[in-house]
This record gives C-alpha cells, structure tokens and sequence, in this order.
C-alpha cells in the first residue's frame, strides 16, 4: 500500500503533506516553492510510493470554486501527465488555512514561528489530508 500525499497548492508556495504507508496518520511533510514543487515530486516518488494525490480544492462559501481553481487546475493538469499511475482526489478546503493557523497557535508555538506562512502551507495540508482519511 502506498501512501497518500497532500498538497495545499499556492502561487507561491506549495504544503505538503503525508500518510504512513497504512493511511492511519497525516503528518506535515514539506513546503516547497510553486516553482520546485515537480521536481521535489519527482524525487520524492522516486524514493516513496505514493498511490494517490489528495488536493486541496478551493471553494467559496456557495460552494463553487474559487478564482484560485484556475492555477490550480492548471497544477493538475500537469501533475497527471506527470505521474498517470496516481489518482487523484480533491478535497474541500474551506477554512484549512485558518484551521492550520488556530492549531499552530493552540499548539503553543510562539509569535515569530507563527507568521511562518511555511508552517501555515505544511499544516493546512496536514488538514486536508486528515479530512479526507476521516472521509473513508
């Protein structure tokens, strides 16, 4: 079984996210520039097998997306032509990014580490990835 890997696709930064290998947990795992983030996939897929993509969809409160779908669907677009064997699976959004800011700061992290809006990409795609394991 492979493992599934989160991604919170931004214009300039990319969070990423994993499971272990029996999809029991999501752990925080990169934030990589938007311009990296095929080469840091390449490397990774080359040394872990990751049979899935769990994508963070950006939707409004309506429930349409987002202006942001546009880049991001772009992203997978490519990502797909990229690595065909791993399906991909979009996940609701809505609100990750606040949710990854209340538990930075509820995990005690102090004031400067919390305006690291690495830390910030990282966890909101560890909640991405959470709410779609709790969705099985």
């Amino acid at each position: 079984m492979g493992r599934i890997l989160a991604i919170d696709y931004g214009k300039k930064r990319v969070g990423l996210a994993v499971t272990d290998p029996l999809h029991i947990t999501a752990n925080a795992l990169e934030t990589i520039s938007t311009e990296c983030i095929f080469d840091y996939l390449k490397q990774y897929l080359a040394r872990e097998d990751v049979e899935k993509f769990v994508i963070g969809l950006p939707t409004q409160m309506n429930g349409k997306p987002s202006e942001s779908m546009q880049y991001i669907q772009a992203f997978v677009d490519k990502l797909g032509k990229l690595f065909p064997k791993q399906e991909i699976i979009f996940v609701d959004e809505r609100f990750s990014s606040s949710l990854a800011q209340k538990t930075i700061l509820e995990a005690g992290v102090k004031k400067k580490a919390r305006q690291n809006k690495a830390l910030v990409d990282k966890v909101a795609a560890t909640i991405i990835l959470q709410s779609y394991l709790s969705s099985l």
